[in-house]
């Protein structure tokens, strides 16, 4: 019977970052994952023979820089690309707003449609960017225990406050007024064009199963948009695809005498009188650890991982009252040519496109996952990753990715079946078929992962990518649940790593930096 000092179960990037800082400290480190490659929601696989794809996210939003920092993660071979032009959002007829880098430029795109609005993008910018400092620090802490908070905490709650001193109090007064905002409510304030308006709602539903007009989405613009250094939409390509960030955080890792194993799955997290002392493989092996962290959700590592018989009804109920509702999936066509979009020049294909021409379009095609049916015209993310990494497709060819909302995971009257992916598809190419002409005949393979597709092969809790939505009532001390939010859960020796812990989902590994420190105190 082996023992370390931590098993970490899940190879996705928090469960990495974990790994390593933890390795870093000298403890004996065990890094499980079920797949037979790592990185979770940040992998890169050939999907059709020639053609590669990441599998979930093209780009990152943003990195936790003190991860970069002390895993020496460029020198592991982590490189980020940041494409001057960072989003075109396409409008009717080839008009399209792009999004720079500079805002300047951004609102020269903006002016074609709105005098007004060209002349309030710089100032929006700037107060959005105001507001996403006081996220950054609230960020780095660890949630306090409630309702107990000692003074420990409460001073090192104080970092929180430190954006006052450079923006003032107004910024707070601000933040707590924009975080709970519906995305129609935060717009009204700023601009009156409806493609801009809907272009940047945009980021206020990313990955989120409901519509802008629901309260909360102000938050998750917000989030999108923390160490985005001003620039609205930030996007970031990793060079050779997003598996690149976990290779190099495999690599770090591994510089630290961690060991990886993969293609091993956990049957259960061993308890005993609510005290963790390590895992069962499906092969039967047991594995003894002081520590035992998991970077799954709450779901698979609670109901599925320890049972519920040997939880605590309070923190069971908890457990129970996560939201999930996965409404997000993927599709990855394999294509012939270059796609010509309208308005777009060639040179201009190495960014993310968004096609959605209102706040209101958004909002009717959220009302699928009401009623459990899938969006027949879904708003559309797309991206041409082949364009950044030229190897992801053979020469003159080419690979379009897409993430499709509003996909509900639970559906009214159906079941998920090849039929229904085979309808994904159609509903996409009929939106894509508005902007690029005879998209269609262009496509060679099709790929499709639909909800249940993420849950059955990523191990996704109802395909939601976040490990439970990023809500308002599922923030910071409540995230995942007041029981569990300081990543340590209330079984002894068993923590939390993953994107369902505080401050949420992205490919950011805060997350991970965050629960390794607790581990470390």
């Amino acid at each position: 019977m082996s023992r370390y000092d931590v098993v970490v179960i899940g190879g996705g990037l928090n469960s990495l970052v974990t790994a390593s800082i933890l390795g870093k400290s000298g403890k004996k480190v065990l890094v499980l994952e079920a797949r037979d490659q790592l990185g979770g929601l940040a992998s890169t696989s050939e999907f059709t023979p020639g053609f590669k794809c990441n599998m979930i996210n093209d780009t990152v939003k943003w990195v936790d820089p003190r991860i970069i920092k002390q895993l020496n993660l460029e020198s592991h071979g982590l490189e980020l690309h940041s494409p001057d032009l960072v989003r075109i959002a396409l409008g009717e007829n080839g008009q399209h707003i792009s999004f720079y880098r500079d805002p300047n430029q951004t609102a020269g795109s903006i002016a074609n449609f709105s005098k007004k609005d060209a002349k309030e993008w710089k100032s929006f910018t700037e107060y959005i960017t105001n507001l996403t400092h006081f996220l950054e620090k609230l960020y780095e802490l660890t949630p306090p225990e409630l309702p107990n908070i000692g003074f420990k905490e409460a001073i090192s709650m104080r970092a929180m406050l430190s954006p006052i001193w450079r923006h003032g109090t107004r910024g707070l007064t601000d933040f707590m007024r924009v975080a709970p905002m519906m995305m129609p409510e935060l717009m009204d304030e700023w601009f009156e064009n409806t493609l801009l308006r809907s272009a940047v709602s945009t980021a206020g539903i990313h990955h989120l199963s409901f519509g802008p007009f629901s309260a909360g989405t102000g938050y998750n613009l917000l989030h999108q948009h923390v160490q985005s250094d001003g620039v609205f939409h930030n996007t970031k390509f990793i060079k050779g695809g997003t598996g690149q960030f976990a290779n190099a955080l495999k690599l770090s890792a591994e510089s630290v005498n961690v060991e990886i194993r993969t293609n091993v799955s956990v049957s259960d997290i061993n308890v005993e009188g609510d005290v963790c002392s390590g895992v069962t493989l499906e092969s039967g092996e047991t594995i003894q650890a002081n520590q035992v962290v998991s970077g799954l959700d709450p779901q698979n590592t609670f109901i599925n991982l320890v049972g519920p018989s040997k939880l605590n009804p309070t923190f069971a109920t908890q457990l129970r009252n996560i939201k999930y509702r996965g409404s997000t999936a993927r599709i990855h066509f394999a294509l012939n040519a270059l796609p010509e979009i309208k308005g777009v020049t060639e040179d201009q294909m190495g960014t993310v496109f968004s096609a959605s021409p209102s706040i209101e379009y958004l909002e009717r095609t959220s009302d699928s996952v009401k009623y459990g049916r899938l969006a027949e015209d879904p708003y559309v993310e797309f991206s041409i990753p082949s364009v950044i990494n030229p190897e992801f497709a053979p020469d003159g060819k080419h690979v379009l990715s897409a993430t499709v909302q509003y996909t509900p995971y639970h559906l009214r009257d159906q079941v998920w079946s090849s039929e229904l992916n085979e309808q994904i598809k159609n509903n996409v190419v009929r939106v894509l078929d508005n902007y690029i002409p005879d998209f269609s005949s262009l496509i060679e393979v099709t790929s499709v992962l639909s909800p249940k597709d993420l849950e059955d092969k990523f191990g996704l809790t109802e395909g939601n990518l976040n490990h439970g939505e990023m809500t308002l009532d599922q923030f910071f001390f409540m995230r995942p649940t007041m029981s569990a939010a300081q990543y340590k859960s209330p079984i002894e020796n068993l923590y939390l790593c993953g994107s369902g812990t505080h401050p949420g989902g992205g490919l950011h590994g805060t997350n991970g930096f965050n629960a390794a420190r607790e581990i470390l105190k």
